[in-house]
């Protein structure tokens, strides 16, 4: 989920450069960095669903 934000951070932050749009107290690397910093918590496993399922995930013993 977070790095679906960071590639819309992303995506903002290229679309207000391609349209030179300057929001006051907000430059370029604002919008940098928040992207890395969404894209590095993503990497770190914060914000995610939980365990992924799937693929044999718990269910592959046999009760006896």
């Amino acid at each position: 989920m977070l790095a679906i934000a960071a590639a819309i951070v992303f995506g903002l932050g290229l679309l207000l450069d391609l349209i030179n749009v300057a929001i006051p107290g907000l430059g370029g690397s604002f919008f940098l960095l928040l992207g890395l910093l969404l894209l590095s918590l993503h990497q770190a496993g914060i914000g995610s669903a939980g365990p992924r399922t799937g693929g044999g995930g718990g269910g592959w013993r046999r009760r006896r």
